[in-house]
């Protein structure tokens, strides 16, 4: 259990403080970032595939068409999700990416309601309307919608819902995902060099090196969080996830100065109560199973 814990903590930390690497990039354009995330994840994930020696699933996957356009699916997905995010935190938008972690849980269940027809308790469709009432909110406030949390909450939705029944790992689908997206991203990235329009060939070796490393930052924290997993309750998983999206917030707010008046705080309060309330409602019945369980 305690490992399990450490895992995922050290999981979540990796993913709350992405964006003090991304903000390191800010010479490279946001598209480039995510062909070159693309590009070395793969090279990384293949040297781990081959030094665990788990390489028997690829040829039965490349072989099936349905594995395939799954895999193809959720990589386009997965690719939104990654511009996205990079260009927000690249553009001062960190506390609104923020925002999009905070409520994919609630985005989750929606999505379990409306396409897996899951039934929701009576504490889930409290959650889902606080947090509702928190959207409804900052758009007021705003006077816009806030475009940039609920396409990232989609995103990593849709990815989540696509994963879900998945016949792959963490680890195998992540390759798959990325060797999918491989001829697209180096070819783009070749076609860039090719007509002078690369930030990568004219940027410092040291950005060079920032840009190579996408691959472990990107891949090491999917593995930990995988490994936390196997090892901790779905309902405890559930609590440590926000320590990412709570990090990337502070980092927004403390270190590069986001505007976070009073409106803005409103909205998340109600949706930090939103998760509160689903949090709750879940460790309460996952106890009820447990004592249920126990006692048949």
């Amino acid at each position: 259990m305690q490992t399990g814990i450490l895992y995922a903590v050290l999981a979540y930390l990796c993913w709350g403080l992405l964006p003090l690497y991304l903000k390191l990039l800010q010479s490279i354009p946001a598209l480039e970032i995510l062909l070159h995330r693309m590009v070395w994840s793969l090279l990384f994930l293949c040297l781990v595939v081959l030094i665990r020696k788990q390489w028997a699933w690829l040829g039965p996957a490349l072989r099936d068409p349905r594995v395939l356009g799954r895999f193809a699916a959720s990589a386009a997905v997965l690719s939104v999700n990654w511009f996205i995010y990079i260009w927000a935190v690249n553009s001062g938008r960190v506390v609104d990416a923020s925002l999009g972690y905070f409520i994919t849980p609630l985005v989750n269940v929606m999505f379990g309601y409306l396409l897996l027809k899951e039934r929701l308790r009576p504490g889930q469709w409290g959650a889902v309307g606080l947090a509702a009432l928190g959207v409804v909110w900052l758009t007021w406030q705003a006077g816009q919608l806030p475009w940039i949390a609920l396409a990232l909450a989609a995103s990593f939705g849709s990815y989540a819902l696509l994963r879900k029944t998945a016949s792959l790992g963490a680890l195998e689908g992540l390759t798959l995902e990325t060797l999918l997206l491989f001829p697209f991203a180096f070819g783009y990235l070749f076609w860039l060099g090719s007509h002078g329009q690369s930030g990568f060939v004219e940027a410092s070796g040291g950005v060079k090196l920032l840009l190579a490393l996408a691959g472990p930052i990107t891949a090491i924290p999917l593995l930990l969080f995988a490994a936390g997993a196997r090892r901790i309750p779905l309902s405890l998983l559930g609590l440590l996830q926000y320590i990412g999206p709570t990090l990337q917030m502070l980092l927004g707010i403390l270190v590069w100065h986001e505007p976070f008046d009073s409106g803005k705080l409103v909205g998340f309060a109600l949706i930090w109560s939103a998760l509160a309330c689903y949090s709750l409602e879940s460790f309460g019945n996952a106890r009820r199973q447990r004592l249920v369980a126990e006692s048949s």
